[in-house]
């Protein structure tokens, strides 16, 4: 099984779907390219990218519990190039961000906009920070890759504790291997709600994926000293052994305004393992961020 910032099934359950618009959008002028995209709700924009491979559907799974309540957003969850309905085409990660960048010009404009991202998505999300700070009104960052590459990852050791017996029998086999890497509130519960999510992804171009893993998955200006001003939380797992919490730490020089939170007993699927608490550090960031809404 592939280790990704991070994972998808492919088995699909379109009762897990929502009620939602699709939006499509040509971009990038030099070929025909289109990223599908669910919209819910109202209000300032709030754009949301998703872990590698999973489409938007993962990410609204995600993030709407954490949301019920808030002010009024409209809260934008593409499919990222090569996920869901989107089909691949960038050869890198840069054209990744370059394709985010003509979504959300065809969508936005040049208005503001809220910004997430777990895992690679918070990766892709920091680089449209990076390219576009006067339009983003604050970042969440969740379980974000900093280090793209595993071997440059700074990743915890396994946790030190005996898992429950039996925690991953609920669950598909060839997910096994990877929840014991990515989750860190290991009970049969969490492990059966995350392997949901998973199967509920529309399955996407997994050759495309490969190739871009393989041959373009750094950003080339992953190391770049840069600043992005405005309210941020960077929000990790303490036993997330995929994308780490010690590189997201370091990488607060580039975030003067922001808090950071190391969650115990939470993983790489940090808003699925700890809903309640992920919850509260979302209402908390969102009380931050002045939308002038």
């Amino acid at each position: 099984m592939r280790n990704r910032l991070d994972r998808r099934q492919s088995t699909r359950n379109p009762a897990a779907r929502p009620s939602v618009i699709q939006t499509i959008f040509a971009v990038l002028g030099s070929w025909s390219m289109s990223m599908a995209a669910n919209t819910h709700g109202d209000g300032f924009p709030f754009v949301c990218l998703s872990w590698f491979g999973l489409d938007g559907d993962a990410m609204a799974a995600a993030m709407e519990p954490a949301l019920s309540g808030s002010i009024a957003l409209q809260r934008i969850y593409p499919d990222l190039p090569g996920c869901g309905r989107s089909p691949g085409g960038p050869e890198d990660s840069d054209g990744i961000v370059d394709a985010v960048l003509e979504f959300l010009d065809a969508r936005i404009g040049s208005g503001r906009f809220l910004l997430a991202g777990c895992s690679y998505g918070g990766y892709i999300a920091s680089a449209v920070a990076r390219r576009r700070p006067e339009q983003v009104a604050g970042l969440l960052s969740i379980c974000s890759g900093v280090k793209i590459r595993p071997a440059d990852r700074d990743l915890p050791d396994p946790p030190h504790r005996v898992d429950p017996a039996g925690w991953l029998s609920g669950v598909p086999a060839d997910l096994r291997d990877h929840f014991s890497l990515a989750l860190g509130n290991r009970t049969g519960e969490v492990a059966e709600r995350v392997a949901a999510v998973l199967a509920s992804s529309a399955p996407g171009d997994d050759d495309y994926l490969g190739r871009l893993r393989a041959t373009g998955y750094r950003l080339s200006d992953e190391d770049a000293a840069w600043t992005y001003p405005g309210p941020t939380s960077v929000i990790a797992g303490r036993q997330d052994r995929i994308a780490g919490y010690a590189d997201q730490f370091r990488a607060l020089a580039s975030f003067p305004n922001a808090s950071y939170s190391a969650l115990a007993d939470a993983g790489h699927y940090l808003p699925l393992e700890q809903p309640r608490a992920f919850r509260d550090l979302t209402q908390e960031w969102l009380a931050r961020c002045d939308i002038g809404w």
